[in-house]
C-alpha cells in the first residue's frame, strides 16, 4: 500500500490559528475550502508516494538530515500568490531567510529524488480557488497587512494517514 509523505516546518500554534482565519475567510468569501484541510506549514520537500513497506527507508533518510545548527526566526510579512490561472494561490509571505534556505540544502541533501523549486510561502488559498475568485481575493489579500515571526527549532516528517500527521521529527541542535 503506497503511503504519501513530507517534510516541513510548523509556525506556533498561535500562527496556525490566525492563518486558519484567512483561510476560512477564502472559504466563506471566495468559494475555497481546500486549504482548511491543512495546517499553516512551510514544505521543504513536496509530498512524495512510498511503498509502507519502505517507510523505515524515509526514516533513516530524514534521520541523516544534518540539523546541527541554530534555531532561527522565520518573519512572515503580508501576503504573496502565484497567479496560475489554472491554479492560483494566495499565500502568506516569509521574508527571505538564509538560515531557511540553508535548512531546505540541507533536506535536499538527503531527500534528492525530486526536481522542485524552493518559494517558502505558507498557503492561504488553492486547489478549488478557481480565477475569477483569485483575481477577487488578490484585490483584498495584497495589501493586508500581517507580520508576525515564529522560532523555526525542528522540522517534522509527516505522513498522510486522512490527514497529515507527523511521524518524526528532528530538532535544530548547534553543537560545537
Amino acid at each position: 500500500m503506497k503511503k504519501m509523505y513530507f517534510i516541513a516546518i510548523y509556525p506556533s500554534e498561535e500562527i496556525i490559528k490566525e492563518i486558519k482565519d484567512f483561510k476560512r475567510d477564502m472559504a466563506i468569501s471566495y468559494h475555497n475550502s481546500k486549504a482548511l484541510k491543512n495546517d499553516a506549514h512551510i514544505t521543504l520537500f513536496p509530498p512524495f508516494s512510498r511503498e509502507l513497506e519502505l517507510e523505515e527507508d524515509i526514516h533513516i533518510a530524514f534521520q541523516k538530515i544534518d540539523t546541527n545548527l541554530p534555531p532561527f526566526e522565520i518573519e512572515l510579512n503580508g501576503f504573496g500568490s502565484f497567479p496560475n490561472p489554472k491554479n492560483p494561490v494566495i499565500f502568506v509571505h516569509p521574508e527571505d531567510n538564509i538560515h531557511l534556505t540553508d535548512l531546505y540544502h540541507r533536506v535536499k541533501q538527503q531527500f534528492s529524488f525530486a526536481k522542485y523549486s524552493f518559494t517558502p510561502h505558507m498557503t492561504v488559498g488553492y486547489r478549488d480557488l478557481s480565477w475569477e475568485n483569485y483575481l477577487k481575493a488578490w484585490e483584498k489579500y495584497h495589501h493586508k497587512e500581517y507580520k508576525t515571526r515564529f522560532l523555526v527549532d525542528k522540522i517534522l516528517l509527516l505522513r498522510h494517514d486522512g490527514k497529515w500527521v507527523p511521524i518524526a521529527e528532528k530538532s535544530l541542535t548547534e553543537t560545537i
